[in-house]
């Protein structure tokens, strides 16, 4: 086991680091009264309802329930260990502590992970450090190393990416894989090595240029292997095949690298391959890609996090335009602003880099991008022959669809005005056939960006109604916010306990918080819950608004609430016993039970 943080120092960290700012590297926040809002990294949402306090230092999704403090959400998002979270985040703060034996081990990194997870995890860190020494320290990788001079990569961008060179060999990595002692059954899951007809394994890559393929935190969860000088039957590239590490449809290359770029220039580059973005990465740092797959909803989800707005750079053959076309709507429908950068002469932005420069590729390129609808026009006109009637009427029906579905007037008569230069016919006409035409599918715009309304905890319609169940709320965000308030309830409620049971808990974790010598401090009493979904329902009424100051009358009418239900409960249990006493024609004992429930009903009045 390795050594325990000692709490002063955990505190100390938590104190000196911003939440806004460490969730604001993962979320794009905005600033909404008191609080900051953005899109929930936890689940998939099209308007904000993720939450972040700076004066209580802790976060609140009301969509999902998730909730804690810095620490929490970085195990929460990343997968790490409790200790983990301290390391990271006191190098971050830069706390003078010795870190080097607490929360490093493997012990340490299969806390949250399962022992096969992590194992996958290790053996794509231990080949991708291998590949990458034999690229750029060996003969055997000379070769690779020439070819990839020879396109334009520098030292320091395949220093950066970490790319490597496989050996053609058919069993050095499966080998090396079991003199470390991994499971070659576990590492065939992991899609590093291909199992024989005989049981024995070879590598998947051999002979390949590889390119590591990093998850949000930065992970190696596979590879992209890229052959020099391919054969007729063998791919260009190969990819690792979908794993539990590795699925293409959640994977966005670079993004972990590019997600500080992207929030500080407030967009995205969006190419369609990971070669591009390294050979732009000079000059476009907020560049990343999708991973030979369409944009999906998961990459839509992920971009929006950081950003609203995407330029998308796609190649410039027909193939491309199309691919950038598709991209483009389903960024729009999901609410982003969408620019494109247009390359010409059927040139990848690859080939533009090589043959111009990365300055020029910058300039004439990614700043010059164009409108959406400008794109637009450009795209129909290439998917008809201009030269012909059909064709030309074909354009104009379609870019008459596409200027339908906008709102602004002067936009509609600026794009009225090329698309009548493009088609030769006049704009009275295309006037009078855009008002016969209703938009086909207009792009759902975004969510103006308010905080969601801070409400207490909803449960069930039944439950919230109840005023034991509030007020049992109110008492637990008062006594969160103080001690004495909290011995102030505990004197007021005796022996009773809370109805909710989730409340209950914390009404125990909170008397233990503050016996411990805890101070009045939301985030740290959410550290000193073991439970996560509990640490959720503090975080989820810490974060709801209330009255700064309370009036011991006020505390004692919510504990009467609370107590009044309890009485209630009593009554009910007697009244259920009459009317089983009536069923059994025991007069006597119904008799006594109603005179019972009479003094009940009277006392609970007075």
């Amino acid at each position: 086991m390795s050594e325990r943080i000692p709490e002063e120092v955990v505190d100390q960290i938590r104190s000196k680091t911003d939440i806004v700012d460490i969730i604001s590297e993962y979320v794009q926040l905005k600033k909404q009264g008191r609080n900051y809002f953005g899109l929930c990294p936890f689940h998939g949402e099209n308007s904000p309802s993720f939450s972040v306090s700076p004066e209580k230092q802790i976060f609140h999704c009301f969509g999902c329930g998730a909730g804690g403090n810095v620490y929490t959400f970085l195990m929460d998002h990343d997968g790490l260990s409790f200790q983990e979270a301290v390391v990271q985040l006191g190098e971050k703060a830069g706390v003078d502590y010795e870190f080097s034996d607490a929360g490093s081990t493997q012990d340490h990194q299969k806390t949250n992970e399962s022992r096969e997870f992590q194992d996958h995890l290790d053996a794509h860190e231990l080949l991708e450090k291998l590949y990458h020494h034999l690229l750029m320290n060996t003969e055997e990788g000379q070769e690779a190393l020439e070819y990839l001079h020879n396109r334009g990569f520098t030292d320091d961008q395949l220093k950066t990416y970490k790319v490597g060179w496989a050996l053609p060999n058919w069993e050095f990595a499966a080998k090396l894989l079991e003199k470390r002692e991994f499971s070659l059954p576990s590492m065939e899951q992991a899609g590093l090595i291909i199992k024989r007809d005989d049981g024995s394994y070879f590598d998947r890559f051999r002979g390949r240029i590889m390119f590591p393929l990093t998850d949000e935190r930065g992970k190696t969860v596979g590879f992209s292997g890229r052959m020099i000088n391919p054969g007729k039957e063998d791919p260009k590239y190969l990819n690792s095949p979908e794993t539990p590490l590795f699925q293409k449809n959640k994977i966005l290359f670079n993004y972990h690298h590019a997600r500080g770029a992207i929030r500080k220039n407030k967009s995205a580059v969006l190419f369609e391959g990971f070669a591009d973005v390294i050979a732009a990465s000079g000059i476009v740092h907020n560049a990343i890609a999708t991973m030979g797959t369409s944009l999906t909803g998961e990459h839509i989800q992920q971009i929006r996090r950081l950003t609203d707005s995407v330029v998308v750079c796609y190649d410039g053959d027909k193939a491309g335009i199309a691919a950038a076309y598709r991209a483009a709507q389903d960024l729009t429908v999901k609410g982003l602003s969408v620019k494109v950068a247009m390359l010409p002469n059927g040139l990848d932005p690859d080939d533009y880099i090589q043959q111009k420069g990365p300055d020029a590729f910058k300039t004439d390129i990614i700043d010059s991008a164009v409108s959406l609808m400008s794109f637009k026009l450009r795209y129909h006109k290439l998917s008809v022959n201009m030269n012909t009637e059909d064709g030309r009427i074909q354009y104009v029906q379609a870019m008459i669809r596409e200027i339908s579905s906008l709102s602004n007037a002067i936009e509609k008569e600026l794009y009225l005005k090329q698309l009548s230069e493009d088609s030769g016919v006049s704009i009275q006409s295309l006037q009078e056939q855009l008002n016969k035409i209703r938009p086909v599918s207009e792009p759902v715009q975004p969510e103006p960006s308010r905080p969601v309304e801070q409400h207490l905890p909803a449960k069930s319609s039944k439950e919230t109604k109840k005023a034991y169940y509030r007020a049992e709320q109110h008492l637990l965000i008062y006594m969160m916010g103080s001690e004495e308030t909290t011995y102030t309830v505990q004197s007021l409620l005796g022996d009773q306990p809370f109805h909710t049971d989730d409340y209950q808990a914390l009404y125990t974790y909170l008397l233990a918080y503050y016996e411990n010598g805890g101070r009045a401090d939301p985030g740290a009493f959410m550290q000193f819950i073991p439970d996560r979904h509990l640490r959720a329902a503090a975080a989820e009424l810490s974060m709801t608004e209330v009255n700064s100051e309370v009036t011991k009358s006020e505390l004692t009418d919510c504990v009467n609430e609370v107590l009044k239900h309890q009485k209630l409960m009593h009554i009910k249990e007697k009244e259920l016993a009459l009317k089983q006493a009536e069923q059994m024609n025991d007069v006597k004992k119904a008799t006594e039970l109603g005179m019972e429930i009479f003094q009940l009903w009277k006392a609970l009045k007075r």
